[in-house]
């Protein structure tokens, strides 16, 4: 494994030295990547920058980070922001049921009270939450770091973790500064529900990932699906495609496409029909009020146009 260009951050898998060499790994790991992509993925390995995917959601954010702890051969870290997500939650907490049993022990056996509340707030009662796990990370490769959704959390939370991004250290009052020895590799997602600060974003590489163009889609579908046939995957695709054009809530995306190839495929589908579509929608719509509107639009042409592609 080597190191990145200063030696300390960053990883590059085995065999690889560009960006094309980058997207052929990805793709040998069944994730499809563009050129805007695999080369934004290369920059954050080789200068050890946080990654920043934007896009809706089901377009594949998530994935980028799961595949690279695949071909670094290397742990999976993911800390999954939300509403009222804080420090505690997100770094570090302590122990409280076992301090009091501590407590309870030590007060039995007669120990020495001052020695108690030294031991109460040491390693020993820590609970390391996802990013000090990743900043205590011991071995030849850095973990890869998911902050997952971050738009969900709040603007403390967001400032937080440009602190820590900044820096990739943590300071616990009762014990000191906790520093990585090795930067994490840092992907963050977001779906867009709110615009997240231009200082978090200054901190990484950004990159939005749209939706698949139909004949990506379709290669996607393929190596995910295989057992599916390339009629009934040309034919998912463009159904979906067709889906997305129709100012839905949730438009489906590429994990929906997946879904629905899946189930089709379970079904012992080999093309599209009325029928199959009508009784498989809630695998690629997940709102009843998309059923309906494209329901009412009518299944037999999104059928019809699906099966012209």
């Amino acid at each position: 494994m080597s190191s990145g260009a200063n030696g300390r951050r960053g990883a590059m898998p085995p065999g690889v030295t560009n960006a094309v060499e980058l997207q052929k790994k990805l793709g040998e790991h069944d994730y499809l990547a563009d050129e805007g992509l695999s080369t934004a993925i290369y920059l954050t390995l080789r200068l050890g920058r946080p990654l920043f995917l934007e896009g809706e959601a089901g377009v594949g954010k998530t994935e980028v980070a799961k595949v690279l702890s695949r071909i670094l051969d290397t742990p999976l870290i993911r800390l999954q922001c939300y509403e009222g997500i804080d420090v505690y939650q997100a770094v570090y907490e302590w122990d409280y049921a076992r301090q009091l049993l501590h407590i309870r022990a030590t007060e039995a056996l007669g120990g020495d009270r001052e020695n108690l509340e030294r031991d109460l707030y040491s390693r020993e009662f820590l609970i390391s939450r996802p990013l000090l796990q990743a900043l205590e990370h011991e071995g030849e490769t850095p973990p890869v770091l998911l902050i997952d959704e971050v738009d969900r959390s709040d603007d403390e939370f967001e400032a937080f973790l440009l602190e820590i991004l900044s820096d990739f250290s943590v300071t616990i009052p009762e014990i000191g500064t906790i520093r990585a020895e090795r930067p994490p590799i840092v992907v963050l997602t977001s779906n867009r529900t709110r615009e997240v600060h231009d200082a978090l974003k200054r901190r990484c590489l950004y990159f939005y990932i749209e939706h698949p163009g139909f004949e990506r889609e379709v290669e996607i579908v393929r190596v995910r699906v295989p057992e599916a046939e390339e009629r009934l995957a040309r034919q998912v695709a463009a159904a979906v495609g067709r889906m997305r054009r129709m100012d839905l809530y949730k438009p489906p995306g590429v994990a929906e496409t997946i879904d629905w190839t899946r189930a089709l495929v379970a079904l012992g589908a080999r093309e599209l029909d009325e029928r199959l579509v009508e009784a498989t929608l809630g695998s690629v719509l997940k709102y009843h009020e998309d059923q309906q509107r494209t329901t009412a639009a009518g299944l037999a042409a999104l059928v019809a146009g699906a099966r012209g592609a």
